[in-house]
């Protein structure tokens, strides 16, 4: 029966060159590597090396089961490796980039509980609504919505969200609620935008796609400003359905014109492409995938 190790000895020498540099690298006797190689010979009943007192060379036969051979070996030890990885608790730090307003309301709750579940790790979240360049900033993986624009990225996508139309109590006392979409144009907005010149917003309802000009006193390109300007009173807003729905439960919000939502967009995670995906960002993304998937497909 052939002996997997007599295998890897085998392998070893080829690579090493020679008996010696083969036994140092496997930190046995050079008479035992010897002796394996010679019991692997007998097993498969060709020589394999042809061996001088000043070379070492490999016969046909001999180079034809080195490559047949160390491949097998490579699977094997790449399945070792995936297994130590799986078996490893997570340690090292890891670096997340968010929008403000995702990673606020909703990512932050994640990452708490992805410290309290593996001690030893460290996250350090920079949340933004900019799009930063992961790999000259250093980030290991981040949230994105909308449409990708940088094809370099792996991304894996978590479900699709949408945005809903939301007000404060108090400014739909004072200014009433909207009956249909043409309505927005007698009401304040909060846009979501550099600035209100101009703005439109793109709604989905019962008549299909409609599209409306809004207007407003007040707008920023940073979502916590957004929802902030909102719970003030300051006008209807699209806020994300994860922030839109918390607000609305505990009452700090009502939601405007019911049957309508933006358009859905996507919602995925994304990581270089060029950096080697660590058991840590592993174990990340399949707990955010978990709790995002599942949030999003199905509120």
């Amino acid at each position: 029966m052939f002996d997997l190790n007599d295998i890897v000895v085998f392998a070893r020498v080829v690579e090493a060159g020679s008996f010696t540099a083969a036994a140092r690298l496997l930190a046995m006797p050079k008479t035992t590597v010897s002796r394996r190689v010679a019991a692997l010979e007998r097993e498969v009943g060709v020589r394999l090396l042809q061996r001088t007192t000043r070379s070492l060379n490999m016969t046909d036969a001999g180079r034809l089961y080195y490559e047949q051979s160390s491949q097998a070996l490579r699977v094997i030890e790449q399945a070792n490796l995936r297994l130590a990885e799986a078996r490893a608790e997570p340690s090292g730090t890891i670096r997340i980039s968010a929008p403000v307003g995702f990673g606020s309301y909703f990512l932050n709750r994640i990452v708490v509980d992805f410290l309290d579940m593996y001690p030893k790790t460290k996250v350090e979240l920079r949340l933004t609504d900019d799009r930063l360049n992961l790999v000259e900033d250093g980030i290991d993986l981040a949230f994105r919505t909308g449409v990708l624009e940088d094809s370099t990225l792996i991304a894996r996508k978590l479900g699709s969200t949408h945005r809903l139309l939301c007000a404060s109590p108090d400014y739909l006392e004072r200014h009433g609620m909207p009956a249909e979409p043409a309505d927005l144009a007698r009401h304040a907005c909060v846009i979501a935008g550099a600035s209100a010149a101009g703005a439109h917003w793109v709604l989905e309802g019962p008549r299909g796609q409609e599209t409306v000009a809004v207007a407003g006193r007040f707008a920023a390109n940073e979502m916590q400003a957004v929802v902030s300007a909102t719970l003030a009173g300051f006008g209807i807003a699209q806020l994300p359905q994860a922030i839109a729905e918390g607000l609305i439960n505990e009452g700090k919000l009502r939601r405007v014109l019911g049957e309508h939502t933006t358009p859905a967009g996507g919602l995925h995670v994304v990581y270089p492409s060029s950096r080697h995906l660590s058991p840590l960002v592993k174990t990340f993304i399949e707990l955010a995938s978990a709790r995002i998937s599942n949030r999003v497909n199905t509120a």
